[in-house]
């Protein structure tokens, strides 16, 4: 697996949370964030067993590629 990292949150605290990643061989993003627990947040949302929700700052956004010109672009 291909992990690039795109970015970290730039207003962390730590310094080591949120972050976003592209898995390169899957073309999908991985994106550590806090876990969302609260049970009326989670009642809104129709997320199956398998799956789980974690919540990042919009300012985030600006890491996603897509937001950047594309694929390939860099960032």
């Amino acid at each position: 697996m291909a992990l690039r990292m795109l970015g970290k949150d730039p207003e962390s605290k730590s310094g080591d949370s949120p972050t976003i990643y592209l898995d390169e061989d899957k073309d999908t993003y991985l994106v550590q964030g806090w876990k969302v627990e609260e049970g009326e947040r989670l009642g809104q949302l129709d997320l199956p067993g398998h799956e789980t929700v974690v919540e990042i700052p919009r300012r985030m956004v600006q890491f996603f590629l897509e937001t950047r010109g594309g694929a390939r672009a860099d960032v």
